[in-house]
């Protein structure tokens, strides 16, 4: 039999149960998003419990990076396509916004072009939303706010797909995937300043923290091209167990977190030594690396596996398996204010 001592208890429980739920939300000061190739959906996951609160529809083939807005509220899915970088397949136009308290696309910035957009970012400064579009050999400039695209600026070369801004929003990096280059731009004039040559090909690209160097992973070579940003050269190559894609930095400038898919790997670059001091295992094709902002745990997605890994920095074990969709790729962390 109920009694009213019973109901209060029940009542005192839930509250806890729930205020605990909030508290660890809390923790880590944000949602992760996680793109889902496969499922042509969007993952609104907590990630303190690992629990995937939405899979929102994207309604395109299909997107394979996301970003959030500055605020937290909005989230940005260029829809690429259906085929990966230099090969024939679809061409996206259109970048979908996910309001993430609604769990819903809310807009559609059209680009009225097929030019494949991929790589989203919001400008540290300005806020502004870029966005690579890789068949026109440019960076699309947006006011995540209007949607109103507001320029465009060249890479100078071909297939540019994912690209960097330093920390003071002046100047982008743009990794080349074909030529093998990147390319070093501009922001405000929005014009190449130069191209470095890197390999016969390369992929993904990241700044540390101090806008001091630059990470770009050979595609030919099981090694990580470093690029002293003042010099605007390659100056060191770290040798990598495998072929490296993704990469993450810590925000102390200590770590840089490289995917290895061939091994289902996951290797930690020491920048003072610049040299591999940890691997660690996880599920099939790691993708890739996000950096929690509190510098504790890197996210991994790992495509075949439908997951993403949540690395332990300080251990350097794998914390938890987070389920996603099929095809999970592109990360990023939607800040709450």
């Amino acid at each position: 039999m109920t009694t009213p001592s019973t109901i209060c208890l029940s009542l005192f429980v839930a509250t806890l149960t729930a205020f605990s739920v909030e508290a660890q939300s809390q923790k880590s000061g944000g949602l992760l998003l996680v793109c889902n190739k496969g499922d042509h959906t969007l993952s609104i996951i907590d990630p303190e419990s690992g629990e995937q609160l939405a899979a929102v529809p994207e309604d395109g083939v299909t997107g394979h990076e996301v970003i959030a807005s500055a605020d937290g509220k909005l989230a940005f899915v260029p829809i690429y396509g259906n085929a990966g970088v230099g090969k024939p397949g679809t061409d996206g136009s259109l970048i979908r916004v996910i309001d993430l308290e609604k769990k819903a696309v809310v807009g559609t910035i059209d680009l009225h072009k097929n030019i494949r957009p991929h790589c989203a970012i919001i400008g540290p400064k300005n806020h502004l939303l870029y966005v690579s579009t890789e068949l026109d050999n440019a960076i699309q400039v947006i006011d995540p706010k209007s949607w109103n695209v507001l320029g465009s600026i060249p890479t100078g070369q071909t297939e540019s797909h994912m690209f960097a801004i330093t920390s003071d929003g002046k100047t982008a990096y743009s990794a080349n995937v074909g030529p093998g280059t990147v390319s070093v731009i501009d922001i405000k004039a929005k014009k190449v300043s130069k191209i470095i040559p890197v390999s016969a090909k390369t992929q993904r690209i990241s700044i540390s923290p101090d806008d001091k160097w630059v990470f770009t992973a050979d595609q030919t070579k099981p090694q990580l091209a470093v690029i002293d940003a003042k010099k605007g050269e390659v100056v060191k190559r770290v040798e990598l167990p495998a072929l490296g894609y993704g990469t993450g930095i810590t925000p102390d400038g200590k770590l840089l977190i490289i995917a290895i898919p061939k091994l289902h790997q996951v290797a930690a670059v020491d920048l003072q030594m610049f040299t591999v001091t940890k691997t660690v295992e996880v599920p099939k094709t790691p993708q890739f690396v996000l950096i929690r902002p509190d510098g504790k745990v890197a996210y991994v997605s790992c495509d075949a596996s439908k997951q993403v890994a949540a690395i332990d920095l300080e251990t350097f074990k794998v914390q938890k398996l987070i389920n996603a969709g099929a095809g999970a790729d592109g990360l990023a962390w939607a800040a709450k204010q």
